[in-house]
């Protein structure tokens, strides 16, 4: 992956693996060059991810104290002498893996070495967990145009934020590894759950995870990919008989296995935010194992098919109808007779849920406009007198606040231009309505009455009735108990229907 003049750098859209050689090339440019050989010949044919070969830069001329420069005796500075390689060689190294098609990064850990990643033209920088709260460092980085990946092994949460606010403020792209630095990381300490995390926290930032458990490990990554982190880092390295390999870096062989494992883990988890689409055999295993619906009396052409009607039992048969499609949102009919105890096979469904649904959504919209908080669990109700495909010709939604043996109280809804709520009248209750929101029209004994917010009108025992509205209303019914077939309507067609109104609860939306 080689530079383009005048195309901005860019992290990968596919999820990103990364090799890091650190000084595992031991200061031998051969030995690196057959790093990179034994990583493409085994991910050569792997096309799921993007991948790429990351170096570190270290000036050692001014990264490391005066003092120590040279001393032998510490640790790191002798590894870090012993293991440098010339500005030729790192290029040697960068040109061949970019010629085998891997991505090239690079870790800065002074300004110098900023200057050099810049000048040699990397794909992306990283940041290392010990240079994530190192701020002289970090305001040299933002100052390049290159893509940033930083760990943040050791850090506190609140200087996390700060370092996201820091890169996000100045208009950087940037992804954060979640990352433990101790070399190796015992299992028991990798915190995954931190990926969680990161993603809850810092949402539009990719989240990876930067590995130092025991190289073999593959469970690691199989948990990353799952926790949906989409960079993954892994140091490398080949054991030779003149050069030993550390704790924590993976031979190719066992880089390979740690690749092959998040292609395992990927597709185990299969497809993300949307429901997966069940294949023909999972349908077909669950349905052998669903209960059908049998009719419980004889049934005649257009009789409609509902829950008191009808048992179900297992097992069912082809094209039966299910337990599973009797919802009280499905209306359901018999296409021709059916006899007691056969099974449902002859009918036919109409799914009104999309409609209810609507209705309910217009009813929250129209009561967030008249300002009326209500309970979500108030009982709702969707009279539908000539079936719900009718509603908007004559219907009402109406909402039960409360109703006991002393007196009931409900709110009704009626949308602009709905039409007339139909004829009826009542023997037991006697009821007002206050108008909330809107405008409506009563018409009471055949006498009409236009009435707007605060007007309030009585119906006696016996008074028959009806309403409309021409922009929609919400308006009370106060009354006495509401009793059940109370409602004697002037259209016969009404009273014939059983299944005019649709009841709902936990409504509100």
């Amino acid at each position: 992956m080689t530079d383009v003049p005048g195309v901005k750098k860019q992290l990968p859209q596919k999820p990103l693996i990364i090799f890091e050689m650190a000084n595992n090339h031991m200061g031998d440019l051969q030995h690196g060059l057959d790093i990179i050989r034994m990583l493409y010949a085994v991910i050569k044919h792997i096309d799921a991810f993007a991948f790429a070969i990351k170096f570190q830069y270290r000036h050692l001329e001014t990264f490391i104290h005066p003092d120590f420069q040279g001393c032998m005796d510490h640790k790191y500075v002798k590894r870090f002498t012993e293991t440098q390689l010339s500005e030729e060689q790192f290029l040697r190294l960068k040109m061949y893996a970019e010629q085998l098609g891997f991505m090239t990064i690079c870790t800065p850990f002074d300004e110098t070495s900023v200057g050099e990643v810049e000048k040699h033209g990397y794909g992306a920088l990283k940041i290392a967990s010990a240079s994530f709260t190192d701020w002289p460092l970090l305001e040299r980085i933002v100052m390049t145009d290159m893509p940033i990946i930083a760990s943040t092994g050791g850090a506190k949460l609140e200087d996390i934020d700060k370092v996201v606010s820091f890169l996000q403020h100045r208009g950087k792209e940037f992804a954060l590894m979640h990352c433990v630095g101790e070399y190796p990381t015992v299992l028991e300490r990798l915190q995954l759950n931190q990926i969680d995390l990161f993603r809850q926290r810092y949402a539009g930032v990719p989240i990876g995870f930067s590995t130092h458990e025991e190289p073999g490990n593959t469970e690691a990554i199989m948990l990353a990919v799952a926790k949906g982190a989409t960079i993954f880092e892994k140091h490398v390295g080949a054991e030779t008989e003149h050069y030993p390999l550390n704790a924590y870096s993976a031979t190719p062989v066992q880089a390979a296995q740690w690749v092959r494992a998040a292609i395992n883990a990927y597709a185990m988890c299969g497809v993300v935010g949307q429901r997966h689409v069940s294949s023909e055999k999972e349908l077909a295993d669950i349905l052998q194992f669903q209960r059908g619906a049998f009719a419980n009396h004889d049934f005649a052409e257009g009789e409609r098919v509902h829950m008191a009607n009808t048992f179900c039992a297992w097992p069912n048969q082809p094209g039966q109808l299910l337990a599973k499609d009797m919802s009280k949102y499905m209306v359901i009919t018999a296409r021709g007779n059916i006899e007691a105890g056969s099974p449902l096979l002859n009918v036919d469904m109409v799914d009104t849920r999309e409609r209810v649904y609507e209705i309910v959504t217009r009813s929250c919209k129209l009561l967030r406009e008249a300002n009326i908080p209500l309970s979500n669990q108030l009982d709702f109700e969707i009279s539908h007198h000539y079936g719900i495909s009718k509603f908007y010709e004559a219907g009402a939604v109406i909402i039960t606040c409360v109703n006991n043996t002393e007196y009931a109280k409900k709110l009704i809804l009626l949308f602009p231009g709905q039409g007339r709520h139909p004829m009826h009248y009542h023997k037991l209750k006697k009821e007002t309505f206050h108008v909330l929101h809107g405008d409506a029209t009563f018409t009471l004994d055949g006498v009409e009455t236009k009435a707007g917010p605060g007007d309030i009108i009585t119906v006696e025992r016996g008074v028959k009735h009806d309403f409309r509205s021409e922009h929609g209303v919400v308006f009370e019914e106060i009354s006495t108990m509401h009793h059940k077939g109370d409602s004697y309507y002037d259209d016969p067609a009404v009273a014939a229907n059983q299944y005019r109104k649709t009841e709902l609860t936990y409504w509100v939306v």
